[in-house]
Formats: C-alpha cells, sequence, structure tokens
C-alpha cells in the first residue's frame, strides 16, 4: 500500500476515492484493488449560512471492501521460511488439484509497511542497492537457467517424437560431441568420477542420475525448435497468470526468437546448452510449479492463484489445456524422478531417509558464469555471487500428489542447498494432511 501519487491520480475514479490517501501499489493489493477499496460513502446536506447542518437530504452509506481469503497455509510458509533461512531464493508450493498456492515465499524481503505513507530517502536507497535485491520477489519476477528440472518433460517429448523408448539406452563416456566437431560437452560427473553414469544410459537413469550426456543427444536429435514447441505445453516461456502483479515471462528459446531478439542464426551448439537446461533459457519459480503440476497430474493443471475466496464468493479454480501423451510415458517419467529420491544413486537420495510417503523429484544445478571447456569448476575460489544456482522441483505423494514444491537456491552452489528445504515443506505438509 502507498499515496495516491499524481499519475494514479489521474485515472481513479475522483468519486469513489473522495477521502482516501492510500491504493495498493503491488502484490495482491494492487491486484485486487477495486474489490478490497469498497465504495465511498456520501449525503446531500441541507445547511444555512453559518454551515449549521439543518436536515441530511439524502444518503449513501460506504461499503466495505471484500475481504480477500487466500490458498496460503501460515504454518507452511513460516516452515518454507524457517527452512530457507538466510539463504537467498525463493519458495513455492502449490497443490496440484486446483492449483492453490500453499506457500509463496522469496528471500530476502522487506517491510511493505516503510511505503505506506511515503519511505525515506535513505531508507529507499538501502533497498534499491543492496546486491541482495530484496524488492525483488523472486517467486515471479526471478528469472533462472532451470537447468537439469526440465530433463522430465523433454524425456516425455522425446518419448512422445518416438527419438527414444523408455529402455533405449546410449553410451555415456562422461562427456558429448556434435557430428564432425571435437568440441567436448561435459556432463557434471565428469569432474567427480573421472568418467560417466555407467556404460549405457536409458531414460530412467538419465533423469534420476542427471545425466547430460543422455540429454544432450536427446536435444541434437529434437532441434531448437521442436524443444519449444514441446516445453511451451507447460508453461515455459510465458507467464502462468497468477494473481499477482509484475510477473515475468522467462525465455523459451527458438531460432525464430534468436533471430528476432538478436539478428543471429541458432547455432547447434545451443541447442545442446538448452537440452540442459542452460544456455539462453529463463525461468521462474512458479512457472516451474506450474509445469511440475502438469507431470503430477499426468497432463492436467491450473492457473496457479492465491486468492481462493472474495467476499463470499468462492474463485473457481481455471483449468490450462491439457497435455496429451501416452499413459506408459508418464508412467516413465514419474518413475525416474521417483529414482532421483528413492534410489541409491539418485541426486537427491539423501533426503529419502524416514520417508513415510513417495516423492517424485527433479535437482537442478544452473550455472552462472561460463567455464572455459578445459577449465574445472572450483567452489571455493568462485565468489559467492557467482556460484551456481541450486534448484528441486518434486510433487508428493507420487500416486495421489497433493503438494507440488519448488525450491530456488540463488548461488547455493548446487541442488544440495535445495532439496533439504523442500523435505521440510513436504514433511509439513503431509503431517498436517495425516492429522486432519
Amino acid at each position: 500500500m502507498g499515496r495516491i501519487n499524481e499519475r494514479e491520480a489521474s485515472t481513479i475514479d475522483p468519486e469513489n476515492y473522495r477521502g482516501t490517501l492510500h491504493l495498493g501499489k503491488v502484490g495482491l493489493e494492487r491486484r485486487y484493488e477495486d474489490e478490497l477499496h469498497g465504495l465511498v460513502g456520501s449525503q446531500n446536506i441541507e445547511a444555512n449560512a453559518h454551515g449549521r447542518v439543518l436536515r441530511v437530504l439524502e444518503r449513501q452509506a460506504p461499503r466495505d471492501g471484500d475481504q480477500l481469503t487466500l490458498y496460503l497455509d501460515l504454518e507452511l510458509q513460516r516452515v518454507a521460511a524457517e527452512s530457507l533461512g538466510d539463504q537467498r531464493g525463493a519458495v513455492v508450493a502449490l497443490d496440484p488439484r486446483d492449483g492453490g498456492i500453499l506457500a509463496l515465499y522469496s528471500n530476502p524481503g522487506f517491510d511493505p509497511n516503510l511505503f505506506v505513507n511515503g519511505i525515506s530517502q535513505g531508507d529507499y536507497a538501502r533497498l534499491r542497492d543492496s546486491p541482495d535485491t530484496p524488492l525483488l520477489n523472486r517467486t515471479v519476477q526471478g528469472q533462472y537457467p532451470p537447468g537439469s528440472t526440465i530433463k522430465p518433460m523433454l524425456g516425455l517429448a522425446g518419448l512422445e517424437l518416438n527419438l527414444v523408448e523408455p529402455d533405449t539406452a546410449i553410451p555415456d563416456p562422461g562427456w558429448y560431441t556434435l557430428p564432425g566437431n571435437s568440441r567436448r560437452y561435459r556432463d557434471w560427473i565428469l569432474r567427480i568420477r573421472g568418467r560417466g553414469h555407467a556404460d549405457e544410459v536409458d531414460l530412467k537413469m538419465a533423469i534420476a542420475q542427471s545425466c547430460d550426456v543422455y540429454y544432450y543427444d536427446l536435444a541434437r536429435r529434437m532441434g531448437i525448435d521442436a524443444i519449444a514447441e514441446a516445453l511451451a505445453p507447460f508453461g515455459l516461456g510465458e507467464k502462468t497468470e497468477i494473481d499477482l502483479t509484475s510477473e515475468q515471462r522467462g525465455i523459451l528459446p527458438s531460432t525464430s526468437w534468436k533471430r528476432t531478439r538478436m539478428g543471429q542464426p541458432w547455432y547447434p551448439g545451443e541447442t545442446l546448452s538448452v537440452g540442459i537446461g542452460q544456455g539462453y533459457m529463463l525461468a521462474t519459480p512458479v512457472q516451474l510449479a506450474q509445469a511440475v503440476m502438469v507431470i503430477a497430474n499426468r497432463g492436467t493443471s491450473f492457473r496457479p492463484a492465491l486468492v481462493r475466496q472474495i467476499g463470499e464468493t468462492t474463485v473457481a479454480p481455471v483449468p490450462r489445456p491439457a497435455v496429451a501423451a501416452d499413459e506408459s510415458h508418464w508412467a516413465a517419467v514419474i518413475a525416474g524422478m521417483m529414482d532421483v529420491v528413492h534410489h541409491e544413486r539418485g541426486t537427491a537420495a539423501s533426503i529419502a531417509k524416514g520417508l513415510s510417503y513417495t516423492i517424485a523429484g527433479k535437482t537442478g544445478t544452473s550455472q552462472v558464469i561460463g567455464i572455459a571447456q578445459d577449465d574445472v569448476y572450483d567452489e571455493k575460489e568462485i565468489a559467492e555471487r557467482h556460484r551456481n544456482h541450486g534448484w528441486f522441483v518434486a510433487f508428493a505423494p507420487v500416486d495421489e500428489p497433493r503438494i507440488v514444491v519448488v525450491v530456488l537456491a540463488e548461488n547455493g552452489g548446487g541442488s544440495s542447498a535445495a532439496y533439504p528445504v523442500a523435505r521440510r515443506v513436504m514433511d509439513a505438509w503431509m503431517e498436517g494432511l495425516s492429522d486432519v
């Protein structure tokens, strides 16, 4: 909320805002300003020459604005904040049955009360100039390379296009080369093991162990335009239309996108980068939550929403266009996501201990700076704000999904900074459901 400025004063209804000094500036307060404001009261009176009221000729009582009832769960929001701690990043949790946002947390934040009656120059300068960008709502405005979180969606596309079968296996030496090109595109596992994930890798292993070589090969065979066409139905590259302000759309690159944006042709090596969620590709945490909702529901999804009810009127969930795929293909992709957590070599296997429910998830690590071909990423030698971002996306329980969670650990070094946060959020929600 904040004071009405000159520009706003020229656009609002002067009658309905008589005597009103403030209105919604961002977020729900801005999005639902008309519903929250209500109607101003008025009366026509008869007065004498001294201004004394003799009688009221006509009176219209003011009407309170509507109250908003949100999907947000206060306890889950608290758990998200406590679990993320001092880590810059974001947590999004939603109910895949209707798209209702259960938790939406961006860290660091700020006290919005500072803006109500006009923030001081000093206070605003501290917020504006902070390297931690507290004014950025990372959940809907933060745009980051999604990294390997797109691999389940890309794997589904490969199955649907008959480019691979669930048991199709490819050699994995730990690196990949384009035909006729000697440059090696490395798999992240190479610097850890000095080799690939296995002699050969199929789809399930490629998802569970996040094999880059498998997806380099799949991306090359698909081509960038087929990748863009396959990922668009999941909502990448477009605003989710969540009921907030200032949402960003991310980037889903294609040959036409690059030609329009940069006036340049698309190069084959760029396709490989997009195949592992890098390069020009960008997504917001809420976009990824929407995409994971599609997988959790095996094709159906809803527009993410914060407001459940306006006054006494329930806001109906808004369905999104369904993503059609063979049931066996959904099952194959979800099986790989389950192994991310529940297989001993899954990339998030460390959070499986003590689980009383099943999780289907995907880890992701996205580079902030480029690493030369023969150089080695050494986190200790890299400035903190240049370190990799960590992602974890998941839904649970697998057979009857009740929650989707996306965690971004900005410059957290990798997904190991994200998936413990998601586990605590999911535990809190599942424990709450068992108490009902």
